[in-house]
Protein backbone atom coordinates (compact mmCIF):
# COMPACT_ATOMS: atom_id res chain seq x y z
CA UNK A 1 0.00 0.00 0.00
CA UNK A 2 0.96 3.65 -0.28
CA UNK A 3 -0.01 6.70 1.74
CA UNK A 4 -0.17 10.11 0.11
CA UNK A 5 0.15 13.60 1.59
CA UNK A 6 -0.43 16.70 -0.53
CA UNK A 7 0.93 20.17 0.15
CA UNK A 8 1.40 23.49 -1.60
CA UNK A 9 -2.14 24.72 -1.96
CA UNK A 10 -3.20 28.24 -1.11
CA UNK A 11 -4.78 31.47 -2.28
CA UNK A 12 -3.43 33.07 -5.44
CA UNK A 13 -4.57 35.77 -7.84
CA UNK A 14 -5.60 34.93 -11.37
CA UNK A 15 -2.53 34.62 -13.57
CA UNK A 16 -0.38 33.43 -10.70
CA UNK A 17 1.35 30.12 -10.07
CA UNK A 18 1.42 27.37 -7.46
CA UNK A 19 3.31 24.10 -7.19
CA UNK A 20 1.61 21.22 -5.49
CA UNK A 21 3.57 18.33 -4.02
CA UNK A 22 2.45 14.85 -3.10
CA UNK A 23 4.73 12.84 -0.85
CA UNK A 24 4.25 9.08 -0.88
CA UNK A 25 5.22 6.52 1.71
CA UNK A 26 6.47 3.06 0.88
CA UNK A 27 9.37 1.54 -0.99
CA UNK A 28 7.55 0.82 -4.22
CA UNK A 29 6.59 4.36 -5.27
CA UNK A 30 8.36 3.94 -8.58
CA UNK A 31 5.98 1.13 -9.54
CA UNK A 32 2.89 3.34 -9.20
CA UNK A 33 1.32 5.55 -11.80
CA UNK A 34 0.19 8.83 -10.28
CA UNK A 35 -2.61 11.24 -10.96
CA UNK A 36 -3.92 14.62 -9.88
CA UNK A 37 -7.65 15.24 -9.63
CA UNK A 38 -9.65 18.22 -8.39
CA UNK A 39 -13.08 18.84 -7.01
CA UNK A 40 -14.90 22.17 -7.00
CA UNK A 41 -17.83 22.79 -4.65
CA UNK A 42 -20.93 20.85 -5.68
CA UNK A 43 -19.11 19.30 -8.63
CA UNK A 44 -17.74 15.85 -9.28
CA UNK A 45 -14.08 15.08 -8.86
CA UNK A 46 -12.38 15.49 -12.22
CA UNK A 47 -9.14 14.42 -13.83
CA UNK A 48 -6.37 17.01 -14.08
CA UNK A 49 -3.13 15.22 -14.98
CA UNK A 50 -1.39 11.87 -14.73
CA UNK A 51 2.09 10.42 -15.11
CA UNK A 52 3.46 6.96 -15.73
CA UNK A 53 5.76 5.11 -13.35
CA UNK A 54 8.97 6.52 -14.79
CA UNK A 55 7.68 9.89 -15.92
CA UNK A 56 7.98 8.90 -19.55
CA UNK A 57 4.32 9.48 -20.33
CA UNK A 58 1.94 12.18 -19.16
CA UNK A 59 -1.63 13.19 -19.83
CA UNK A 60 -3.60 16.35 -19.15
CA UNK A 61 -7.19 17.47 -19.13
CA UNK A 62 -7.89 19.83 -22.01
CA UNK A 63 -8.71 22.61 -19.55
CA UNK A 64 -5.16 22.66 -18.14
CA UNK A 65 -3.03 21.76 -21.17
CA UNK A 66 -0.24 24.26 -21.68
CA UNK A 67 -0.65 25.68 -18.17
CA UNK A 68 -0.04 22.73 -15.82
CA UNK A 69 2.90 20.33 -15.73
CA UNK A 70 3.03 17.04 -13.83
CA UNK A 71 6.37 15.53 -12.88
CA UNK A 72 7.79 13.06 -10.41
CA UNK A 73 11.00 12.36 -8.53
CA UNK A 74 11.13 8.68 -7.66
CA UNK A 75 14.22 9.18 -5.49
CA UNK A 76 12.14 11.49 -3.29
CA UNK A 77 8.88 9.54 -3.55
CA UNK A 78 7.18 12.73 -4.68
CA UNK A 79 4.96 13.84 -7.54
CA UNK A 80 4.47 17.49 -8.42
CA UNK A 81 1.91 19.62 -10.20
CA UNK A 82 3.22 22.96 -11.43
CA UNK A 83 0.26 25.25 -12.11
CA UNK A 84 0.80 28.43 -14.10
CA UNK A 85 -1.56 31.07 -15.49
CA UNK A 86 -4.14 30.08 -12.92
CA UNK A 87 -7.78 30.94 -13.50
CA UNK A 88 -10.68 31.26 -11.05
CA UNK A 89 -12.17 28.10 -12.54
CA UNK A 90 -9.10 26.18 -11.31
CA UNK A 91 -10.35 26.66 -7.75
CA UNK A 92 -11.00 23.46 -5.85
CA UNK A 93 -9.55 20.78 -3.65
CA UNK A 94 -6.69 19.03 -5.42
CA UNK A 95 -6.11 15.36 -4.73
CA UNK A 96 -3.15 13.15 -5.45
CA UNK A 97 -3.93 9.55 -6.36
CA UNK A 98 -1.94 6.37 -7.00
CA UNK A 99 -2.54 3.09 -8.75
CA UNK A 100 -0.35 0.00 -8.59
CA UNK A 101 0.38 -0.07 -12.30
CA UNK A 102 3.12 1.43 -14.46
CA UNK A 103 0.43 3.09 -16.59
CA UNK A 104 -1.89 5.91 -15.69
CA UNK A 105 -5.59 6.33 -16.24
CA UNK A 106 -7.87 9.33 -16.49
CA UNK A 107 -10.56 7.54 -14.51
CA UNK A 108 -10.71 8.26 -10.80
CA UNK A 109 -12.27 4.84 -10.27
CA UNK A 110 -8.99 3.14 -11.19
CA UNK A 111 -7.00 4.82 -8.40
CA UNK A 112 -7.40 3.03 -5.06
CA UNK A 113 -5.08 5.30 -3.07
CA UNK A 114 -5.84 8.95 -2.33
CA UNK A 115 -4.44 11.79 -0.31
CA UNK A 116 -6.49 14.08 1.90
CA UNK A 117 -6.42 16.95 -0.60
CA UNK A 118 -5.11 20.49 -0.61
CA UNK A 119 -7.21 23.60 -1.25
CA UNK A 120 -6.41 25.85 -4.20
CA UNK A 121 -8.28 29.14 -4.45
CA UNK A 122 -7.78 31.49 -7.39
CA UNK A 123 -9.21 34.97 -7.00
CA UNK A 124 -10.24 37.13 -9.93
Amino acid sequence: QVQLVESGGGLVQAGGSLRLSCAASGRTFSSYAMGWFRQAPEKEREFVAAISWNGGSTSYADSVKGRFTISRDNAKNTVYLQMNSLKPEDTGVYYCAARASPYFSGSKNLYPYWGQGTQVTVSS
